[in-house]
Order: C-alpha cells, then structure tokens, then sequence
C-alpha cells in the first residue's frame, strides 16, 4: 500500500504522520509539496495536522486552495482513501470534501490534551480496529476545532452513520456540535477529525490508541 502526505508551508505534523504509516505500511510515504500538481498514485492521503499558511485569513481555507488539493480531490472521487488531521479536517471542509465548519473553541482558547474518544462507527476502513462503542484516548492540540454544522446536515451526518468519532459526553474540548471529534463522507473514505491519532502511536507517547488507526488502514485497503 502506498501513502501520501501532503506538505503545506507550516504544516507540523507532517514527519509524524509519516513515521506512524511508514511503521504501518512497511513503506516511506510520499511527502508531497503543496505546490505540486501532480499526486503520485496514492492508497491513502493525508492532510496532517499543523498550520497550514499560519492559519492566516482562515485554517485550511489558503490550504484548501493549493494547487495539489486539485489532484487531492479528484483522487478521493476515484476513491482513494483520505485522512484529514486536525487542520487536514479543516482543509478538507475548506475544500468541500467535508461537510461543516470548523470554529474557535468555545472558550476561545488553545486546548492541548488528551481526550476520551466514543468511536461511533468502527465499520469505516479508518476505524476497523477498533470495537463499536469503544472509548478510547487520543489527544487533541488546536485553537479552531468546535465543528459546526446546520440541524439538517447534522441529522444527515448521524442517520448515515458519518459521525465516526465523538468526544465523551463530559470531555467536550472545544464545545463541537453532538460532541463531534470525527466525521466521514458518504464513501466512508474520507475522514476528517481533530484529535491527532499519530501523537499517541506507541507506547512512548503514552499508549497505542492512535496506533490502531493506521495498521487497521493497512489491513482494510491491501
């Protein structure tokens, strides 16, 4: 299986990401310059977690207009798996791959820490390894991760079952709608979430929980 990553100027979780698939796959990612316009055939592409252009005039959204997002959103209708991390899920809303918004923290201030995760929907090839109902902990780090969405968009996302990934009732980071940490688009090949699984992949980060994520990513597209 071969990945992806693609890097935005002051993208920071870039070489993260690429240890966690590298350690997966058996195999260097692509790491795949923003500016690009060609994609290499991919499996899997992911948008990582960082600061893509700073953050200026609106996480993702100067992201979400690389001349690589291109290429990036013609692979997902082809039907290659993506997986936007934190600022990768804002990307992708930016882009429209997503549905949604993702807003300042309720309290307005930076939230770095780990999180109990429900995992909602464990039938997506992101989220095969892991039990329907599940919690589990991942950390988040992010100023602008309070998704939002209209009642009907969020009805549609729970009646199809795209709500992947939610914070635990009483451990709400940034005040998400229906506590919302991870949704799908209608393929389940995309996935976009804000807590960052490749910040607690081994047993040196503190736990496996992001671990899972990615091996059980390798196991459902080879």
């Amino acid at each position: 299986m071969q990945a992806s990553v693609i890097v935005f100027p002051g993208s920071n979780c870039d070489r993260d990401v690429a240890i966690c698939l590298e350690a997966a796959t058996g195999k260097k990612p692509n790491m795949v310059w923003h500016g690009d316009s060609d994609l290499p055939d991919s499996d899997v592409i992911v948008l990582p977690g960082g600061f893509s252009y700073g953050d200026y005039l609106r996480c993702g959204s100067m992201a979400a207009n690389s001349p690589i997002m291109k290429e990036v959103v013609l692979k997902a209708q082809k039907g290659a798996a993506v997986l936007g991390i934190c600022n990768g899920f804002q990307v992708l809303t930016e882009c429209g791959l997503l549905p949604g918004v993702l807003m300042r923290n309720a309290a307005l201030n930076f939230v770095c820490r780990n999180t109990r995760l429900i995992v909602d929907n464990n039938t997506t090839p992101f989220t095969g390894l892991y039990q329907q109902g599940e919690e589990v902990i991942i950390p988040v780090a992010h100023n602008e991760g309070n998704y939002f969405a209209d009642d009907e968009t969020l009805n549609e996302l729970s009646g199809e079952g795209r709500i992947v990934l939610s914070y635990a009732p009483d451990d709400n980071p940034n005040g998400a709608c229906r506590n919302i940490a991870g949704i799908c688009d209608s393929s389940g090949l995309v996935l976009g979430m804000m807590p960052h699984p490749e910040r607690r992949a081994e047993a040196a980060l503190g736990g496996e929980d992001g671990k899972r994520m990615f091996t059980g990513l390798v196991e459902a597209l080879s």
